[in-house]
């Protein structure tokens, strides 16, 4: 029974882990760009199996960047890849729907121009 406790508190610390490090990773993004209030800690479960996507053809030294957020991402695997509402992807994530709405338009935009301008896509590791 010990062990078991003892496993699961290790687990739910990793989670914790992970989750706090996504908001971080956030939150420093926002500084950079404006100050405003803190953020509130982002549920992210998926991870991408690949954290860097480029056209082929073009060379690395030649080819412009976008990071694409962990929130974001996350935002569309649940979305788009998972088919879940909005209602129901923002309490996975805990945070409120319009604030999902708003990350997924923002990744969404993101990749779209990745596509259209031929960048690559850069996912921001947690």
């Amino acid at each position: 029974m010990e062990i078991a406790k003892t496993q699961n508190l290790k687990n739910s610390r990793e989670k914790e882990e992970w989750v706090e490090d996504a908001a971080d990773q956030e939150d420093k993004a926002v500084e950079k760009t404006k100050m405003s209030r803190p953020h509130k800690r982002r549920n992210i479960r998926g991870k991408p199996n690949s954290n860097y996507f480029k056209p082929a053809g073009i060379p690395l030294k030649e080819i412009e960047e976008i990071d694409l957020a962990m929130p974001e991402f996350e935002a569309i695997r649940l979305i788009d890849f998972e088919e879940v509402s909005q209602e129901e992807a923002a309490k996975k994530m805990h945070v409120s729907q319009p604030t999902l709405s708003r990350m997924l338009k923002s990744g969404r935009k993101k990749i779209s121009e990745a596509i259209i301008k031929g960048k690559a896509i850069k996912i921001e590791k947690v």
